[in-house]
């Protein structure tokens, strides 16, 4: 399941880089659903890390945060 997860997640951002690195070239606007989901994918990286780095921060002291178990 985290797979799929990750899969559509790439997928995802390498499909809105290349779309503004074309607009980019091409010196033409982005479309607002190409900023928004671009806005979105960045706010998902930014909880996911945070959410990690928490978990390590508590594990390192013998408190894990989360009880991730894979």
């Amino acid at each position: 399941m985290v797979g799929a997860a990750v899969f559509v997640y790439g997928l995802l951002v390498s499909f809105i880089f290349s779309g503004a690195s074309r607009n980019a070239k091409l010196r033409r606007p982005n479309p607002p659903v190409l900023d928004y989901v671009g806005y979105v994918l960045c706010g998902i990286t930014a909880g996911a890390s945070l959410v990690l780095f928490a978990h390590a921060a508590g594990s390192s002291v013998g408190m894990p945060l989360l009880a991730l178990t894979v």
